[in-house]
């Protein structure tokens, strides 16, 4: 099925890694013309090769801290001078250590917030600043099933995952008369298959500081489809969420990819 896809300006955050690499590559073999933000510029532009070879309309690298606005401003304008619009935003910068609150520090606690919550507010409100005189866009952001049910080792992080959801509902509701589309997917545990697909500032640098192979094989019998998650699970589902083909009537949801883990109806 044609997504309606191929030409359209998109940003990716945190394209270098894991889930944003394989959102990448997903656009890319939609014909989309994409910018790769991530502040590892040799990871991206890694990323940005294989882009173009799937098919991507352009793969741009720009090195860019979501959680400085001045630099999301210039990585914005940079996309509009190159595509003179944006069409779709994917959120998906993230980052977190497991640990249990009572182990966490205020610093730590800053860093969280500051990526996983700020970094979102200072994207969506530029993307905004460009896509509602246009009356058309598509924000996608990348929250996880943490802010959902709750999970130990992850407090800070859920608690700001939690604040994405209900942040991008409400910019739904206020950006739908600008026909802007806002939605959410949370995934659960999913791993990068192969060590070329992480940075070094990935999460995922060292699986096995994040999860045993033991915990891992817990983890998938603990869910109804008996599997972990992959990158391109999370990739379909954006893809679908960013195109008005497909999803053109879908805003303020909150898409669980996950296996089955949570289930909220």
């Amino acid at each position: 099925m044609d997504l309606g896809l191929k030409g359209k300006a998109v940003i990716v955050t945190g394209a270098g890694s894991n889930i944003g690499r394989a959102i990448t590559l997903g656009f890319a073999r939609e014909g989309a013309s994409i910018t790769l933000a991530d502040i590892d510029e040799q990871q991206a532009q890694a990323v940005a090769a294989l882009a173009l070879a799937a098919g991507a309309a352009a793969a741009e690298t720009v090195r860019c801290d979501v959680t400085k606005l001045d630099e999301v401003q210039a990585m914005f304008a940079r996309t509009v001078a190159r595509c003179g619009t944006v069409d779709v935003l994917v959120n998906n910068v993230g980052w977190d250590e497991l640990k249990f609150f009572t182990q966490t520090t205020p610093e730590f606690w800053q860093k969280i917030i500051q990526v996983n919550f700020v970094g979102v507010l200072n994207c969506t409100y530029t993307a905004l600043g460009i896509m509602a005189p246009k009356q058309q866009g598509a924000i996608v952001s990348i929250s996880s099933d943490a802010s959902r049910q709750g999970e130990p080792r992850e407090a800070v992080y859920g608690a700001m995952k939690a604040g994405v959801n209900s942040f991008m509902k409400t910019i739904a509701k206020e950006n739908g008369r600008n026909g802007i589309r806002c939605n959410v997917v949370c995934p659960g545990v999913t791993i990068p298959e192969e060590s070329e697909a992480v940075g070094v500032n990935s999460m995922w640098v060292n699986k096995d500081s994040m999860f045993t192979a033991d915990q891992l094989a817990q983890i998938a019998k603990a869910l109804p489809l008996k599997k972990v998650g992959r990158p391109e699970d999370v990739a379909g589902a954006v893809l679908f969420l960013a195109s008005n083909t497909v999803a053109g009537h879908v805003t303020g949801q909150v898409l669980s990819v996950s296996g089955g883990y949570s289930m909220i109806g």
